[in-house]
């Protein structure tokens, strides 16, 4: 047992440059986000590998002496797969598989990969499939991958047509097949929404990782998978969630990330109208990681690429359970980093002044429930008003879990 486990993961090193528009602290944060996708996926990095450039060599994407570097490296320890922290070219992409003769991954091929792992309905297999088809596209440079066996080789060529173009066009036809298809399902998932009735709809967003799917379980009492890896979540999940005796639609999403490849959010196009087309989102973060704050510029910058930023928001920082900070001694005069905010001090930032209402919970262990629940309930009804103004029916608020969360 302990042998098969092992030879499922495959030894993987990092590459990554600093920049003039990225310094060494945020490339840190970056490959520490793309050895945690890198295990996700199902490999062990066994090295980083960084370089310093005024911007990524147009012909390897590393100058040729890291390249050497790397050649060496991966030689000696038998390593399988070398993970660039940024997309690469076609051609950077031929060259390196030709110097390091290994197989060579980008951020973006790497992102695909996990959501062709993580695809589990039909729909989302369709997704994973057509942004991995349009990717794959102008990188067809390398041997024949003998595509045409799946639609039949003789007779079907052009004449002189070379194996590169077959597989070109055998791939563009795959694309349009795949894009009928989701039409097709989103004109079904459409009218799905439209169906609906006339509950509120609340829609979870955040990045990826940050405890969504827990909170969906935790308010709507279901079972919605939740995982500590990336992207645990790919397949939209909607459920009727009652607070007080106010009843609403609560759509867990997937996740975001920085560098989210352009395939994909074209791709999952219907799965981010159910936030489009939400009345209330509710932005989780993990304030226990030490980048929160790139991750709701992230999700924000995302949202405003959907056209969703203007809608009404709640501000949930989960994982309060897993907050740390390094309290500085009374004696050190160094300036104060990240790491020495307190949670106390972090609420009397700027989060004090955000124009949305805020609250910090843990959705492990429920602590803080209350107070959000009476948060999402007061925007919920605030939305519910102004829809109904002429209901009869007044909706009054009680926490029926307020025994449970005592317990």
């Amino acid at each position: 047992m302990l042998e098969k486990k092992e030879h499922q993961y495959e030894k993987a090193v990092l590459v990554g440059l600093v920049t003039k528009d990225q310094d060494e602290d945020k490339l840190k944060e970056y490959m520490d986000e793309l050895e945690f996708l890198a295990y996700t996926a199902g490999a062990t990095v066994e090295r980083r590998f960084t370089q310093k450039l005024s911007q990524p060599d147009s012909r390897t994407f590393v100058g040729s002496g890291k390249a050497e570097e790397i050649r060496d490296y991966v030689k000696e320890n038998e390593i399988g797969t070398v993970i660039f922290d940024d997309e690469l070219s076609p051609s950077q992409l031929k060259n390196l598989e030709r110097e390091l003769e290994v197989k060579i991954l980008d951020r973006t091929n790497l992102i695909l990969d996990i959501f062709a792992q993580r695809a589990q309905t039909s729909y989302a297999r369709t997704q994973v499939e057509l942004a991995q088809y349009e990717y794959l596209l102008p990188r067809l440079t390398r041997m024949w991958t003998h595509l045409e066996r799946q639609r039949g080789g003789i007779g079907m060529r052009g004449p002189g047509e070379t194996e590169i173009e077959t597989d070109r066009r055998i791939i563009r036809d795959r694309i349009s097949l795949l894009k009928d298809k989701l039409k097709t399902i989103d004109k079904q998932m459409a009218t799905q929404r439209n169906n609906r009735g006339k509950m509120v709809r609340v829609a979870l967003v955040g990045y990826t990782n940050v405890g969504k799917s827990t909170l969906m379980n935790a308010l709507s009492k279901s079972e919605v998978f939740a995982e500590n890896k990336l992207f645990a979540t790919l397949d939209t999940t909607v459920r009727k969630v009652v607070i007080g005796n106010l009843p609403f639609l609560l759509t867990d999403t997937v996740g975001f990330i920085r560098k989210l490849p352009t395939q994909l959010v074209e791709s999952f196009k219907s799965t981010l109208d159910e936030v489009r087309e939400a009345d209330l989102l509710i932005h989780v973060v993990d304030i226990s990681h030490e980048s929160f704050e790139d991750h709701i510029a992230s999700v924000n910058q995302i949202l405003q690429e959907i056209d969703a930023h203007r809608k009404p928001m709640v501000m949930i920082f989960n994982k309060i359970d897993d907050f740390s900070y390094e309290k500085k001694d009374e004696d050190d005069l160094t300036p104060a980093t990240r790491k020495n905010i307190s949670l106390d001090e972090w609420k009397k930032t700027w989060m004090a002044k955000s124009k949305y209402p805020t609250v910090f919970i843990s959705a492990l262990t429920k602590e803080n429930f209350p107070e959000m629940k009476r948060l999402i309930y007061d925007e919920v009804m605030n939305i519910h008003i102004s829809r109904f103004p002429y209901n009869d029916f007044l909706f009054e608020y009680f926490d029926n879990d307020e025994e449970e969360n005592n317990d």
